[in-house]
C-alpha cells in the first residue's frame, strides 16, 4: 500500500507542475500585446503635418479611425480617397482619422498628402514606435475607436467607402 500511495503523490505532483507550467506559459506568451477589440487604445505621441506633437488625450470622448498606411503600400494609396471622402462626411458630427504614416520620412509623406489631396491628421511614425505598439503587420490596418476610448474594431486590409461609412456609422449610432 506504501508503493501505491507513493505513486499516486508522484501524479498528482506531475499534474500540478503540468497545470502550473501551463497557466506560466499562458499569461506569458497568450497575448501577443497587441491591442485587439475592447481593449483600450494605446496611448502615443506623434508629429503631426501641421509641426505639432499629438496624442489621443486630444480627442478624448471622440469617434476615432486611426489607419496605419505608408506611400509604398499600393492598397494604403488605394483606400486614401475612401478615407478622405469619409472624413469629409463625418469630421462635423466628431468624428477624428488619424493617419499614421509607418516610417517614411516627412518630405515623401508631405509630397503624397498635397497630390492626393488628403486634409484629414497625418501625423508621422517614423522610428515605428506607434506602429509597433499597436502591433502593424499588414497594411493598411485601421482601428475604429469608440467614445470610450476602446477598440471596436481592427480591419486590416484596404477599406472600400461603403465599409468605412457603415463602420464609422455603427460607432457613431452606438455612443
Amino acid at each position: 500500500m506504501g508503493k501505491s500511495k507513493r505513486t499516486v503523490q508522484v501524479v498528482i505532483l506531475i499534474f500540478i507542475v503540468i497545470l502550473g507550467a501551463y497557466a506560466i506559459g499562458s499569461s506569458v506568451f497568450g497575448s501577443d500585446g497587441k491591442p485587439g477589440v475592447g481593449d483600450r487604445v494605446p496611448e502615443f505621441e506623434l508629429l503631426g503635418m501641421d509641426g505639432k506633437v499629438h496624442n489621443l488625450a486630444e480627442y478624448k470622448d471622440k469617434v476615432m479611425v486611426i489607419n496605419f498606411w505608408g506611400t509604398w503600400c499600393e492598397p494604403c494609396v488605394d483606400e486614401m480617397p475612401a478615407l478622405q471622402k469619409q472624413w469629409e462626411k463625418w469630421k462635423e458630427q466628431g468624428v477624428v482619422f488619424i493617419g499614421v504614416n509607418v516610417g517614411e520620412d516627412r518630405m515623401t509623406v508631405n509630397q503624397f498628402v498635397s497630390q492626393v489631396g488628403v486634409d484629414f491628421p497625418i501625423m508621422y511614425d517614423e522610428g515605428r514606435k506607434v506602429t509597433g505598439l499597436f502591433g502593424i503587420a499588414p497594411m493598411p490596418s485601421t482601428f475604429f475607436v469608440s467614445r470610450d476610448g476602446k477598440i471596436s474594431e481592427k480591419f486590416e486590409g484596404q477599406l472600400n467607402l461603403d465599409t468605412l461609412e457603415y463602420k464609422i456609422k455603427q460607432l457613431v449610432n452606438s455612443n
